[in-house]
């Protein structure tokens, strides 16, 4: 039989390479962390963004047009860097391949974004992007799961705002994202989300992070968020790794 880890396995496993000395997984230098000083400062400048999806800006704009014309179900979006070279590859390490140590580190680097310590300090709860049953099966775990617990407890550790898994559900399981246009994504995701109703009241007049590995069109984030919003959430933050630079309606 073939063992698939949990989540907190997974967890604890992360913390313990963290803790340990290896090799840095863009440069490859070694000792190192898993993601080293050089590579961060080389590969994870600070780029304006868009304060409602993170869609990279130029310098002095604070939203994108997309927003002021039909505004996302979330307050106010953070990304750590854009998509591409190299964290594409440590995030597919991360999705694919297992790889708990990735996790922190790609959590690490969302922590230290301006904004994200005061954003997760003043949220009630920490809600990952929750798979269905079937690819959680497929998969043996949630990366966004991963991320979320990584910045609740060992990034910044939040007494008042645990992660929580269970608040946001997946109520069906939805084709594969990837290659389809916002509103083809819109089609799929159309009752996809769903708060419990025995968790409602946890919920209502709350503050809650979203958390996701990527945002790409914005509509995943934008489909959770609205059943939060249903709930009662009155405030609704979205963190991810990394943000594509495609326009997030179009």
């Amino acid at each position: 039989m073939f063992f698939r880890p949990g989540p907190w396995l997974l967890q604890g496993l992360a913390q313990v390479q963290q803790a340990l000395p290896s090799q840095c997984g863009i440069c490859g230098r070694w000792p190192s962390q898993r993601v080293c000083g050089d590579c961060t400062a080389r590969w994870a400048g600070t780029q304006p963004r868009c304060r409602r999806c993170a869609l990279p800006l130029p310098a002095g704009a604070a939203e994108c047009g997309a927003c002021l014309r039909a505004p996302p179900a979330f307050d106010a979006a953070w990304a750590a860097v854009d998509y591409g070279y190299p964290w594409s590859l440590l995030l597919a390490q991360l999705k694919f391949q297992q790889d708990p140590g990735a996790a922190y580190a790609l959590a690490q680097l969302l922590a230290r974004v301006p904004g994200v310590s005061a954003a997760l300090a003043s949220a009630r709860w920490i809600v990952p992007v929750p798979l269905s049953d079937q690819r959680l099966r497929e998969r043996g775990f949630n990366q966004a799961a991963l991320l979320a617990r990584a910045l609740a407890g060992n990034c910044a550790p939040l007494p008042q705002a645990p992660d929580c898994a269970h608040l946001l559900v997946r109520a069906r399981h939805t084709p594969a994202q990837s290659g389809l246009q916002r509103d083809r994504r819109l089609r799929n995701l159309r009752g996809a989300f769903e708060v419990p109703a025995w968790q409602t009241a946890r919920l209502a007049g709350q503050r809650v992070v979203l958390v996701d590995d990527i945002m790409t069109t914005g509509a995943t984030l934008d489909a959770a968020a609205q059943a939060l919003r249903r709930a009662g959430a009155s405030h609704i933050c979205a963190m991810v790794v990394a943000r594509t630079q495609r326009l997030p309606r179009q």
